[in-house]
């Protein structure tokens, strides 16, 4: 994988803030000092300091507004056991992202999650610069002695959504306003598309890219523009609400991504994707705290609770939340899991053989669209 997880945010990037927990300022992040030398908190009694890297703004929907309510629920959690803080808008370029790593570990902080790809590279460099400091990474593929991996079946939720979409389009065409095309974005968009055809075998996905994670004024014109094509349903892989809000005012049905979206538009959000980091974040802390803490990968959706389509509007019948229920239980007890084949691509080709279902490596490294989406995946 070659293109990062969340690109920079340069509009948004230029100024650095550190935000400490329960004081309701931030602060400039402060500069480099020496390698931390302070005792662990469980040998001296302090409060376990807890730091979180961003990529963008916290804001009040979408990707980091759903990693910050993780942080959110450490300290609700663990109490004065904990502190934590957070650094928003931080690049990915190696040279900003190790400073801000490198402060952190400085600082004292004992554990320290990156919540995007393109920190990879920075992360395992600076962990072996800090070998008593755990370090989590989420989205990437790297480990190292204090560096852990982490992530979320993003895609269970779109399939969720692509049930709802394909009982409720009128028109059978849908939308997706993509964010960058890497493997994680295609997965989503596929298994959008096939919730949708396994209750609608008719129906068909359009995708527009922007290339970028956040940026309100092209999710917003590529929102206009699946409209145009007659689309009636729109899934987003992005990260602001313009999504919603575009549907809201034209008229048309769109779900929330990463997070509740609904006060965004209450007639259009017909539900959300919504990622709980939470349930990763306090496992984690808990296991700092009793010093069971391993550099792990993990991969966590529905079975784990981390992820789940929620906030239904009331137009959503009773009978369509219950197939979406029923799906779920058959992700999460496996007997009815969203890749099995078989599954062909758009041009024909089978993919996943019948009776086989895909495994994570295949998931992984999923870079076609299947069947009812249009065009080529760029690349």
């Amino acid at each position: 994988m070659n293109i990062t997880r969340r690109t920079t945010l340069a509009a948004l990037a230029a100024t650095t803030v550190l935000a400490l927990a329960g004081c309701g300022k931030k602060e400039d992040a402060p500069a480099a000092a020496g390698a931390a030398s302070a005792p662990a908190a469980a040998a001296t009694g302090e409060p376990l300091k807890v730091a979180f890297v961003y990529i963008g703004p916290v804001g009040d929907a979408g990707w980091t507004y759903a990693h910050d309510a993780g942080r959110k629920a450490v300290e609700a959690k663990f109490g004065d056991k904990v502190k934590t803080s957070y650094v928003e808008n931080v690049p990915e370029s190696a040279a900003d992202a190790e400073r801000v790593f490198r402060d952190l570990a400085s600082q004292g902080n004992k554990l320290i999650f990156g919540t995007t790809f393109g920190y990879q590279e920075s992360m395992l460099k600076v962990a072996k610069e800090f070998p008593d400091v755990k370090f989590e990474h989420a989205t990437g593929f790297k480990t190292a002695d204090n560096l852990a991996q982490y992530d979320v079946r993003t895609y269970e939720g779109a399939y969720l959504a692509g049930v709802v979409a394909g009982k409720m389009s009128k028109s059978g065409k849908m939308g997706v306003v993509a964010s960058v095309p890497i493997p994680e974005v295609v997965r989503n968009i596929d298994a959008f598309a096939l919730g949708a055809r396994s209750v609608n075998p008719q129906a068909s996905v359009k995708v527009v890219w922007v290339n970028k994670w956040f940026d309100p004024g092209k999710e917003r014109e590529a929102a206009t523009t699946l409209i145009g094509q007659g689309v009636d349903m729109l899934m987003q892989n992005t990260d602001s609400a313009a999504v919603v809000q575009t549907a809201q005012e034209k008229g048309v049905y769109a779900f929330g991504w990463d997070s509740d979206m609904s006060k965004f538009g209450e007639k259009a959000h017909l539900a959300a994707s919504v990622i709980s980091w939470g349930v990763y974040y306090t496992k984690v802390v808990d296991d700092v705290l009793n010093n069971q803490w391993k550099n792990s990968t993990i991969w966590w959706g529905l079975k784990e609770n981390m992820i789940d389509l929620k906030s239904f509007n009331a137009v959503v019948p009773e009978d369509v939340k219950a197939l979406v229920e029923e799906r779920r239980k058959g992700i999460v007890d496996g007997s009815a899991p969203i890749w099995k084949g078989p599954i062909k691509d758009n041009t024909g080709k089978e993919q996943v053989a019948a009776g086989q279902t895909a495994d994570d490596n295949f998931l992984h490294n999923v870079k076609f669209y299947v069947e009812g989406v249009e065009g080529n995946v760029p690349g």
